[in-house]
Formats: structure tokens, sequence, C-alpha cells
């Protein structure tokens, strides 16, 4: 059946679409030694990839929504996996910056295609439950990502680590390029397709815009622990990059996946009996970050350390599928390619494009600790978006 073959693929490239980004946080410390980098270089890595993957979103995205999503699927795949292979054989700053920055741009075209053009093969009332499933790539992928690149860069090299994630995707965009088929069908006018004019009426879009803009402070929470916590582990615990590559990824799979699975299905239960179903999953989960993450940095016993980390890693993965439903929810049909590509770049750029960057920069100024508790006071103005999100929701008759 195509929608399950469909759904397949694009869960396999999602998978691999965050083994990519996370394998080079979990040779963080390779890199800085074997480059000589201060923490500041280190951040601009994931820095660079942000600034890239923010920028490109609004124009594949426009492009897509005008023409056959699913080869533009499998072009970018190809696109970000040759440019993972690409930081293998980097040997200076620059030249890692510069790969870093093309798999941003490969990775800005799927992500802004492939959950609209997912979503649309089901009804709404399994949106959030899909999707879900859909974002359990991210917390598997990460977490795969960790581990490989934590036990490869340890026993055999960094660079290793960047070829192993690379090779799987040039073979699955291809894939995706000649045997996926868009349903979709266009319209028979020029005029009648979208126009760039449409990213001015998504802005215009209140409760769209609030949404966005809540993932913004959550986008750069997980930004910047994901860049920081294998080093917080190494720098603070004593572990080897194995050993904090191992430990982040046991993390993010068992609380990043419940979490994501979990909320998409309380996000379907309550849709049943509110139509602030998305809203309260979102608002409930940033409600808790802030207590875990402040015990988590406080405390000395190991173990203590681990499990606030760990529900830290679960609330901010529970609003996945919710927040993706939202976005379906309050975007309309013919554009929400633009629609997503829009949300990519407003998370990203008020979210992790700076958060890496600037706890590097508080890290050298005073301690990696410091940097992660001032960056947990994003989840306060995230709380505030979603209420305003909330309340311009029941304006709007279409909703």
């Amino acid at each position: 059946m195509y929608i399950n073959r469909l759904f397949i693929v694009l869960f396999s490239l999602n998978l691999l679409n965050y083994i990519d980004r996370q394998v080079l946080y979990a040779v963080f410390p390779l890199i800085k030694e074997d480059l000589s980098l201060s923490d500041f270089q280190l951040g601009t890595f994931a820095s660079v990839f942000i600034i890239t993957y923010l920028l490109c979103a609004p124009v594949i995205g426009f492009f897509a929504d005008r023409s056959s999503r699913t080869k533009w699927v499998g072009l970018t795949a190809c696109l970000w996996s040759m440019a993972t292979l690409g930081c293998a054989s980097a040997y200076h700053y620059v030249t890692l910056l510069i790969s870093r920055s093309f798999i941003g741009v490969g990775e800005a075209g799927f992500t802004a295609i492939a959950q609209p053009l997912l979503a649309e093969q089901y009804p709404k009332e399994k949106h959030s439950s899909v999707l879900a499933l859909f974002g359990l790539a991210f917390p598997l992928g990460s977490a795969l990502g960790y581990m490989i690149g934590g036990m490869v860069g340890h026993h055999w090299g960094w660079r290793l680590a960047f070829i192993l994630a690379g090779i799987p995707g040039v073979f699955l965009g291809l894939y995706a390029l000649t045997k996926l088929k868009d349903t979709r069908i266009l319209p028979a006018t020029a005029s009648a397709l979208p126009r760039l004019s449409n990213y001015l009426t998504l802005l215009k879009n209140k409760p769209f815009l609030w949404v966005c803009l809540a993932q913004a402070m959550i986008t750069f929470l997980i930004g910047g622990f994901a860049a920081w916590v294998p080093m917080y582990l190494h720098r603070y615990l004593q572990m080897d990059p194995a050993q904090a590559g191992f430990v982040m990824g046991i993390l993010i799979i068992v609380s990043g996946a419940c979490g994501t699975y979990l909320g998409g299905k309380l996000a379907e239960k309550l849709l049943k009996h509110t139509k602030y179903s998305y809203f309260w999953v979102l608002g409930g989960s940033l409600a808790c970050v802030l207590p875990t993450i402040w015990i988590g940095l406080l405390v000395t016993h190991l173990p203590v350390i681990l499990a606030c980390f760990a529900l830290t890693i679960f609330f901010l993965f529970l609003p996945t599928g919710a927040i993706a439903a939202a976005l379906v929810a309050t975007s309309a049909p013919h554009m929400r390619s633009m629609a997503f590509a829009l949300n990519i770049f407003i998370i990203h750029l008020l979210g992790d494009a700076l958060s890496p960057m600037l706890m590097g920069y508080i890290s050298d100024m005073w301690s990696l600790k410091m940097s992660f508790l001032i960056g947990s006071f994003m989840a306060i103005p995230a709380i505030y978006f979603v209420y305003l999100g909330a309340k311009n929701f029941s304006k709007n008759p279409a909703n």
C-alpha cells in the first residue's frame, strides 16, 4: 500500500536527518582537540547549519508547493548526505563549517515538505498521533547520532563517524527521487498556484504565528542542550566521548521517544473533549521543564542528575506531534509546505541558530553550567506564547 511505503521512506529519511545532525555533537571533544578550536568555534558549527537551514526552507517550500514534493524530498536527501560525507574530508575549521552549511540546505527542504505531505494522507483526528510517530525519528535518530558518533569517534576517529552517517542517505534519497509519487493535484493555471505573498498571509495568521514563537523557545532549549549535554557529561561527570554519547543516546531514546509518542496520543485523546488540545499539551510540557533542568544542574548525585536530564528531555519532546498538528490545523492545504517552511525559519532564527553559539560564549566567559541555567529561562516566554496562540485560535471561525 502506497501510504505505508511513503511513511516508511519518509520516516527512514527523517531518522537519517537527525543522525547526520547530531553525530557532530558526539565528537565535539575530538574535533576540539584535533583542530584546536574554542567552545565558541564549536558552537558555530551548529549555528551555521541552522542559519542555512532557516534561510533555505522558505525558498524550497515555495517551489515545493508549485511542483512535485517527492522530487524535492529525494534531491534534498542526496544533498545533505553528500555534505555529511564532506565533513569527513574537512581538515580545518573553515572547510568543516562549509560542509555543515550544506547539510542545512538539504535538510531544510526535507523538513518543510515531509510533514504536510504525510499529514494529507490521514484524517484530521489522526494528525497528532501520525505526526508524533513520524516525529519519533527525532529522538531515535538523535540518539543514534550520539551513540554512533561517540563510539566510532572514540575507537576509530571522528571522520569515520561522518562517513557511516552519510552513506545510507544517498541511496535512500535516490529511491525517493525515482520511486515516490506526489498524489496531490496541482492547479491547472499558474495564477492559482501559491505565491510569495502567501508568506505575508501566514505572518498575519495569529494562531499559527504564536505556535511558531512558542516552538522557537523550545527549539532554543533543545538546540542548546543537544549541542552541549555531551560536553557537560564529559566536563563535569568525567565521561569520555564514547560514554557521554552512549548516555545521551539512551536518555533520548527512552525519554525522547516516550515523550514524543505519549504526547501525540494525549493530544489525540484531548481533541475529543476540547479544540485547545494541542495548546494544553504544549503549555503543560513547558511548565514542567524548568524545575527538572534546575534540579539536575544544582545537585551532585549522578543518578539524580541523569533522572532530571531524562525528565527534561521527556517534557521537551512531549509536544512534538501536537505542534505539527497545530501547524496543519492553522494553515491552508494549498500552502502547507510554505507554512512549515516559514515555521522552520521562525523557530530556528529565534531558537537553535543562536543557542549553541550563545551557550558556548557563556561557557567561555563563566561556565557551561551557567550557560545551561541562563538558557533554561526561554521556557517562560514560551508559556506566554502558548496562551496567546490558544486565545487567538478561539477567535478564528475556521478553527
